[in-house]
């Protein structure tokens, strides 16, 4: 049983990352190319190389993405590669036959748009993957391997990696394109950044209350939400209280503060976004004594 319900979250896995290569390609393809915008990563390699020597896109991705699985299988393990096989060939795959399909199809040529939208998808496409537990592959890799065996941070070299190729893509493009490579990056960071929050952000409270015993009984049978009883003092009188601390989800928190409210008017509320939480109740099913 076990073991079918880990194939099926390895075929749901790779279904994810193909959904997301796919989505990596059909943004480059429809706002990224027609813009002539500079980027990083494999995608800005590929655009440094196609206008030194014609070289085809989809293929040096292709090409490069083996070389990068290679140097992953060999520095970084197995498990590594597995995860990151299907994405080495499901996007320059997909890029190829989009190219193939659409032509020149060109949706907007406003470069403001297209690195806007071109961004989105990326960044879209790049938190699928994330999510799903996989790598896009490619320049990926060198970060991770400097990370293991160097220990310099991985979002300092991705960073490092990213300045150097748009530092070599801005001696052949306008200062413009440049300016909006920029504005690309910055998008598919954010994006990024979100969709990986995106569900796994909850809300903390922490209340100070002479009621802390009423408001701690309300939460556990109101809401069916844990709660931890912390020991504190007051800075100035130096009284003993209690602080009732509770995670919650984010559409909870108004209900937290109608039962505080109501069993005391005038006590001291924190409310905190946390980013993730894990543990019983929430990675973990609850569990009732």
């Amino acid at each position: 049983m076990k073991k079918d319900q880990n194939h099926g979250q390895f075929l749901l896995s790779c279904l994810l990352v193909i959904i997301g290569n796919i989505i990596y390609a059909l943004a480059v393809k429809l706002f990224l190319l027609p813009a002539g915008l500079v980027t990083g990563g494999t995608t800005g390699i590929a655009l440094a190389i196609h206008h030194g020597t014609g070289c085809p896109i989809s293929l040096f991705v292709l090409l490069f993405n083996i070389i990068m699985l290679a140097a992953g299988y060999m520095l970084l393990g197995k498990q590594f590669a597995v995860t990151t096989v299907v994405s080495t060939f499901t996007y320059p795959i997909a890029l190829e036959l989009f190219n193939r399909m659409l032509g020149d199809l060109v949706i907007t040529r406003d470069l403001l748009l297209c690195a806007v939208f071109s961004g989105l998808g990326i960044g879209i496409s790049l938190g699928i993957v994330i999510r799903a537990g996989s790598s896009t592959g490619g320049m990926d890799i060198p970060p991770l391997v400097l990370n293991k065996y160097a220990k310099i941070p991985v979002s300092v070299s991705l960073y490092v990696f990213d300045l150097a190729i748009l530092a070599v893509q801005a001696l052949f493009n306008p200062a413009e394109s440049v300016l909006y490579g920029i504005l690309l990056v910055i998008t598919y960071t954010v994006m990024l950044d979100k969709l990986l929050l995106m569900g796994t952000t909850k809300t903390e409270v922490k209340i100070i209350s002479r009621r802390s015993a009423e408001i701690r009984e309300a939460i556990l049978h109101q809401l069916d939400r844990g709660v931890t009883v912390l020991s504190g003092e007051t800075g100035y009188l130096h009284l003993e209280t209690q602080v009732v601390l509770s995670v919650i989800s984010n559409r909870e928190l108004p209900k937290v503060e109608k039962i505080v409210r109501r069993i005391d008017p005038e006590c001291f509320l924190v409310v905190s976004r946390v980013s993730q939480v894990r543990g019983r109740g929430f990675s973990m099913g609850k569990e009732y004594r």
